[in-house]
């Protein structure tokens, strides 16, 4: 018996379409279901468009998806699922999706991958004192005196501090084991201590994690509880020296505090999210010789961020084959992550 392929429309900026539907993923997407005229929007008013999504069975989406409002969904009587191709769906899922009971699933788990990674690189540049004995070069050229200021530079029997048992969080835990650290701890009042411990950390309270760590690294979702979780007490308790860093956004740090420790030259910091992002021209951080600043780059880019529709394309095809989602996402999940 023959059955029903469904229609699928994606939902997303132009520059995600053509960043993450190469023709490898056009083709698998034609395989596992019917596609329309337009194949990819970001406007959901335009009447095409509005035809498109009132025809569609399930929705691929990605980085630009307009909100799915009540308005939006009221003629789309088909709908049955979401499949999203990047990191969180707070900012298009709306009420109307939870109460039409539409599964909903997310790339994050594929998106954690590339930001793992450049956290990794970032602590182990930490223990090295790599970016800021960058900036010392530039100043000094022939005189490499500069390097006894900047203290033991190892990486081997660091404490590595991990605020966040996040999708990230948990792989930062696991990439550290090629680095030998004294310890690592974690601190989230949502994780479990006996899954901390198997991952090869150890759940600790917020202010002994922040007393003991050399290296803090950040891994924890924009909510209102989080916002500056790390304000001028938090930072007043680590230890001169210590580096922090910051891969997951920038509302979790306050940001005067910071950069109040960092004029003073006791903590250093690598920030690839700030509060706000971009910082202001004249923010100090942009000339300090212990902060080292990125554009927002530990994200999922170029050829990752097919990684992040292949994924989406797995959940259609467990979607089409009966088989329940790999990585749903509920109201309830939105409440605790990003």
């Amino acid at each position: 018996m023959n059955v029903r392929r469904p229609r699928a429309l994606l939902v997303m900026d132009p520059a995600s379409f053509a960043e993450q539907f190469h023709e490898p993923q056009l083709r698998r997407l034609r395989e596992l279901a019917e596609v329309g005229d337009p194949v990819s929007t970001a406007d959901l008013d335009a009447p095409a468009a509005r035809r498109a999504l009132n025809a569609a069975d399930v929705l691929v989406t990605s980085w630009g998806c307009p909100p799915l409002t009540a308005e939006r969904l009221a003629e789309a009587s088909r709908l049955r699922a979401v499949f999203h191709c990047a990191g969180s769906v707070r900012g298009f899922v709306t009420d109307e999706v939870w109460r039409r009971g539409l599964v909903v699933t997310t790339a994050a788990a594929e998106n954690a991958i590339p930001v793992a990674e450049f956290t990794l690189a970032a602590i182990v540049f930490a223990g090295k004192k790599a970016p800021f004995l960058a900036q010392d070069a530039r100043l000094h050229r022939e005189d490499r005196s500069y390097l006894a200021r900047r203290g033991e530079l190892s990486n081997r029997g660091r404490t590595v501090g991990v605020v966040g048992f996040s999708r990230t969080g948990r792989r930062v835990v696991d990439l550290l084991r090629v680095l030998e650290p004294a310890e690592v701890l974690v601190a989230d009042p949502y994780a479990d201590a006996d899954e901390v411990r198997a991952a090869g950390a150890r759940l600790v309270a917020l202010p002994e994690l922040l007393a003991r760590c050399d290296v803090l690294t950040l891994h924890v979702p924009a909510l209102p509880a989080t916002r500056h979780l790390i304000g001028a007490a938090e930072l007043a308790l680590l230890r001169d020296g210590a580096t922090l860093i910051n891969t997951a956004r920038g509302s979790v740090v306050d940001t005067a505090a910071l950069e109040r420790e960092c004029v003073a030259g006791r903590i250093d910091a690598i920030l690839d999210v700030t509060d706000p992002e971009p910082l202001p021209a004249g923010s100090p951080l942009y000339d300090l010789p212990n902060v080292m600043l990125t554009p927002h780059v530990a994200g999922s880019l170029g050829s990752e961020t097919r990684r992040l529709s292949e994924s989406a394309l797995d959940e259609l095809e467990r979607h089409v084959s009966g088989r329940p989602p790999r990585a749903p996402v509920t109201a309830g999940d939105l409440g605790v992550s990003a």
